[in-house]
């Protein structure tokens, strides 16, 4: 149960307030959807409840019940209920009959009680006096859904006895009920001794939840006689229920907000609370001491807490709450949550992939040289868990792992050693996403270690048989055409390659218009293909025609890979039509056999070499040129191989420059360019705070430490250092203030009104500021707001009533769900003495802006091509804009849009008419939205295209598009 009530607790707040609302609304038990089709007929109900059938009278308020919440009046059951429901001594009638008296108006239109309502008192004052305990219990429950002071006020003594009843749950709905009578708009005057009442009662009382009844009365309605009482019984506090301790941590957060020089004393109760044995307890003692300590010793505390409840909870939902409070810590005290990182690791072991991906986000951040060890033994180990295959989601854990890894190896190049090797296993993993993670890191790594190389290239040409994907295998053969250096290297590499491509040529035809054999595949041992071959022969007619001929040929592997089963992995994707993989395949044959003539004396290897990359690629064209595939060899690839068999022909010594030296110069450039943006980003991240001038200087060293606790020390340290530099102090709050206050009247109105907008995740606030601008006092004044969109208003229009030249606030509160453009609408209706009639005056629409919901992120390039591909929702804008530059528009849609591009720099450099980006953003609701823009530039100057917008919902598709369209053409 604990484990739910962590849940519960983060909403404690929410629930405060709905307390405090709850005498401004219209109570309701539950709602029940009824259909009006067929609706019962008030003279049946009516028979019905007349009647001595118990059933059919349960039948009958139910059914008046449900019509009652559809909107149907009923006014002709009401004395019918009163002579016949109201005597009876069943007790689901009387929970029925209480649902009744509940939803029914009790007032007319003039606000006053109706006179039949006093028929009902009689009833409940002998419920209340009742020998059943159920029927007095929920009869004082009933009592904290009134709101009628005509109706409680002769109920009053019988609350007050049953203060003593001997049953708790009498006791306990007793004193709900006086904290509800007291905080009537009267009610101070129907209990004036209330508090001092309840306090006798809390002294004595032994019962857990009738306490917390008890406490929780005196916090909302004499807050001052709950701190003397939680002071007095500071020894006990350990010793009470969770339910009463959670009511305390509340007050202690209330109280400190007030007044932060009094927090040194309620800390101490925090701490001693970290004990209990309810994780909801001591949920919320972290949080608050976090809320209102930044002391090394109260954060030390939190974060220990933190783990000790994500290790022992099994529920995914607590999980990921205590994760992102982690999250949180991290941000604010790295140092502390550095020395706690591997106990955040331990969440790993949750099958969980939501959970073990937060997990490794937050362990990213957190690791120094002196942990880094650590964190990369604990995530290999994880690695090869992954190869058991019990899981569903081994593939997508692995591909987090390596990622994870990867990040690790690229701040901390020591490390590469241990994991680089393990990794490389996994290059022909059947997950090609992970697969392509493993080639891209073994990139990387081998530039920026050079020591790693030689063992690197050495094990990569070991397991190149294993690689099954073609992206892939281009990547592999783009490591080894760049990073073969030597001598036995090169010629490895060049015989590795001939090996996965098979003998040749790729097909044998015998009749035209045959399918392709391939011979390797028809052959029984791995360690022998068929080779086909093909001549010239005349037959007896004189005529030519080409002879095929199969002959079974065997060939063991190189040394380096002695025992290993030979897969001919290139020859199969080339047999199938990837002439993409082929050129790649042709350009690391050219870098080899042009490396070999470095490297190699003796000519006739070289020129052997250059004899079989040509007889290769001249295969390769030949297979895609040839009728028997289905798609012949694309253009790109045709020219990229045809280039290749040039340059072996005739190589220039700048030619050779180019493709030996400057492809690897363009590499180490996009990782430099790579590792700026990430340096960029997190400076970026970093809080920018400026202390004013005139701040106060707090001197520690000169403060008089007696009676101060060791943490009360603590905290006034941290305190001085934040105000001295600034951290209490929110950069461009002022200005930000002045952006978002928005006028909903005209100067001319009788009534002016003016908004200021706070948007705080998933609520909307309205802090909405009403002038009487005439000399007549308005009456009734309300503010009615309506929203479209997915937008719900939280709060009922409460009356006010405003003074000549007069002002009011008033608060608006509003929950949104979604990212979708959500519009608020109402007015302002006010009634003077002068006019009969209410007077509206209507307000001006607020649109709630998407900006205030996504903000920009990052992803990779493979991870945004997934979401791409699986996103349905997509909007197409078409360009239409007054703007000349490429890149000029790009920066307006970024800053219009606030996303994020994911386009390197120098892949948007020069100016050759055409551009082309992605953007990337996440909203508050854990929403991806992605965008392509690509535009090109016009004869006439104009820019044109189109940008793209995808997503997983609708909503954010459509309101990023509609400010696309209004922001495009330079708007502000």
């Amino acid at each position: 149960m604990s484990i739910y009530l962590i849940l519960i607790s983060v909403n404690m707040t929410l629930l405060y307030h709905q307390e405090i609302r709850k005498e401004m609304e219209k109570s309701c038990t539950f709602l029940v959807h009824f259909d009006k089709g067929s609706p019962a007929i008030a003279t049946e109900i009516k028979e019905a409840l007349e009647g001595s059938d118990v059933s059919a009278k349960i039948d009958a308020m139910k059914k008046a019940i449900s019509l009652l919440l559809n909107g149907e009046t009923l006014p002709q059951l009401f004395i019918t209920i009163v002579r016949y429901v109201l005597p009876s001594e069943d007790h689901t009638v009387q929970k029925l009959l209480l649902l009744y008296l509940e939803i029914i108006d009790k007032k007319d239109a003039k606000g006053t009680v109706l006179p039949e309502m006093i028929l009902i008192c009689q009833n409940l004052r002998n419920n209340l006096q009742h020998p059943n305990e159920y029927i007095r219990g929920v009869t004082l429950r009933f009592l904290c859904r009134l709101n009628e002071t005509e109706i409680i006020e002769p109920l009053i003594p019988s609350v007050l006895q049953n203060l003593e009843h001997r049953h708790p749950f009498i006791r306990r709905n007793a004193i709900s009920a006086v904290m509800t009578i007291y905080k009537l708009p009267h009610g101070e005057q129907l209990l004036v001794d209330a508090p001092e009442m309840i306090e006798k009662v809390l002294s004595i009382e032994l019962d857990q939840s009738a306490k917390r009844n008890a406490f929780l009365m005196l916090f909302n309605c004499d807050q001052d006689r709950a701190i003397n009482y939680l002071l007095t019984n500071v020894d006990k506090v350990s010793e009470w229920g969770e339910l009463l301790q959670m009511v305390v941590l509340e007050l202690i957060r209330k109280v400190c907000r007030t007044n932060r020089g009094e927090k040194g004393k309620y800390i101490k109760i925090i701490i001693s609370l970290l004990n209990s044995p309810s994780n909801a307890v001591i949920y919320e003692c972290a949080s608050t001491l976090v809320s209102l300590s930044s002391a090394p010793t109260a954060i030390r505390a939190a974060a220990s807490t933190y783990c000790q409840l994500l290790i022992s909870q099994s529920d995914n939902n607590v999980k990921l709450i205590v994760l992102d409070r982690l999250n949180e810590l991290k941000s604010s005290h790295r140092e502390i949550m550095v020395d706690r990182i591997m106990d955040v690791l331990r969440a790993l072991s949750s099958p969980n992939l939501d959970i073990q991906k937060k997990t490794l986000d937050i362990v990213l951040d957190l690791i120094t040289p002196r942990n880094i060890n650590e964190v990369v033994l604990m995530l290999k180990k994880e690695v090869m868990k992954t190869q058991n295959g019990e899981l569903e989601k081994n593939g997508e854990y692995r591909q987090m792992l390596i990622q994870a890894i990867h990040s690790c190896a690229i701040k901390f190049p020591e490390v590469a050693s241990t994991v680089v090797h393990l990794l490389m296993d996994f290059l022909g993993d059947s997950n090609v996403a992970s697969a392509i993670d493993v080639a891209i890191f073994v990139r990387e790594i081998i530039e920026t270690n050079p020591k790693l190389r030689v063992s690197i290239i050495t094990r990569l040409l070991d397991t190149f048989y294993q690689i099954r994907a073609a992206r892939v295998c281009s990547c592999a053969l783009w490591i080894i055409g760049e990073y073969c250096l030597s001598l036995s290297e090169v010629e490895s590499g060049i015989a590795t390659i001939k090996q996965c491509l098979g003998e040749l040529p790729f097909f044998s035809v015998s009749e035209e218009g045959e399918a392709p054999t391939d011979a390797s595949k028809n052959s029984q041992q791995p360690s022998s293909v068929t080779v086909s071959s093909r001549r010239p022969a005349i037959l007896s007619d004189g005529t030519y025609a080409t002879q095929s001929a199969a002959s079974e040929t065997s060939f063991s592997p190189p040394t380096h890979v002695q025992g290993s089963l030979v897969a001919v992995n290139l020859r199969s994707h080339l047999l199938t039509g990837d002439f993409f993989l082929g050129a790649v395949v042709a350009c690391t044959l050219t870098k080899l056999v042009l490396r070999l003539e470095e490297v190699q004396p003796s000519k006739f290897e070289v020129n052997k070499a250059s004899a079989q990359a040509l007889l290769i690629m001249v295969s390769m064209i030949q297979l895609g040129q040839s009728p028997v595939l289905s798609h012949p060899i694309d253009g790109d690839s045709y020219d990229r191989i045809l280039l290749c068999i040039r340059l072996l022909c005739s190589t220039g010594d700048e030619v050779r420059k180019i493709w030996l030296q400057s492809c690897r110069q363009s590499f180490v450039k996009m990782l430099s360019e790579k590792q700026l943006r990430e340096t960029e980003e997190l400076k970026a991240k970093a809080q920018v705070s400026y202390a004013q001038p005139d701040d106060l200087i707090d001197f520690y060293h000169l403060k008089s430490r007696k009676g101060m606790s060791q943490l009360e020390l603590e905290d006034e340290v941290q305190d001085d250092l934040k105000r001295a530099t600034g951290e209490f102090i929110k950069d461009g709050d002022d200005a930000n203030k002045l952006n978002r206050i928005l006028q909903l009247t005209g100067f001319s109105d009788p009534v002016y009104a003016e908004a200021y907008v706070t948007v705080h995740h998933y609520d909307i606030v309205l802090d909405v500021t009403v002038i009487n601008r005439t000399k007549d006092t308005l009456q009734n004044l309300c503010l009615e707001l309506a929203t479209m969109g997915d937008l719900k208003l939280v709060e009922r229009p409460q009356n006010y009533t405003l003074a000549p030249e007069s002002s009011k606030q008033i608060k608006a509160n509003i929950k949104v769900s979604s990212t979708e453009t959500g519009v608020i609408f109402g007015n302002i209706v006010y009634e003077t003495s002068n006019v009969l009639e209410r007077t509206v005056v209507v307000l001006n629409d607020i649109h709630i802006d998407i900006m205030d919901y996504i903000s920009p992120a990052v992803c990779t390039d493979s991870a945004f091509r997934t979401m791409w591909a699986e996103f349905e929702w997509e909007n197409k804008v078409a360009v239409n804009t007054i703007i000349q530059s490429e890149k000029d528009f790009l920066d307006h849609v970024i800053k219009s849009t606030n996303m994020k591009c994911l386009t390197a720099p120098s892949a948007l450099d020069g100016d050759c008419g055409f551009l082309a980006a992605n953007l990337y953003a996440k909203s508050i609701f854990g929403e991806d939205a992605l965008v392509n823009i690509s535009i090109e530039k016009q004869a006439d100057g104009k820019l044109s295209g189109y940008i793209r917008i995808r997503s997983k919902t609708q909503g954010i598709a459509l309101s990023l598009g509609d400010k696309i369209t209004l922001k495009q053409k330079g708007g502000s």
